[in-house]
C-alpha cells in the first residue's frame, strides 16, 4: 500500500510540474481593488494552498464536532 501511495505523489508531482511550465504566461487577477501581475501557475498554486487550509480547517471542525455530539450522548 505504501507503493501505491508513493505512485500517487509523484504521478501528482509529476502533473503539477508539467501545469507549471505550461501556464508560464502571466496574468492579472483582480479583487477588492488590488491588482496582481502573476503568472498564471502561481495564482493556481495560491489557490491550492488557500482551499487546502481552509478544507482542513473545515474537516477538523466537522470531526471535532461530530466527535463532541457523539460523548455528551446526542443520538
Amino acid at each position: 500500500m505504501r507503493w501505491l501511495h508513493l505512485a500517487v505523489v509523484v504521478i501528482f508531482a509529476a502533473a503539477i510540474l508539467i501545469f507549471i511550465v505550461q501556464n508560464l504566461e502571466i496574468v492579472t487577477m483582480s479583487f477588492l481593488g488590488f491588482s496582481a501581475r502573476t503568472p498564471l501557475a502561481v495564482l493556481a498554486a495560491l489557490a491550492y494552498v488557500l482551499g487546502m487550509a481552509t478544507g482542513g480547517s473545515l474537516w477538523a471542525l466537522l470531526k471535532r464536532s461530530f466527535h463532541g455530539s457523539k460523548l455528551t450522548g446526542a443520538d
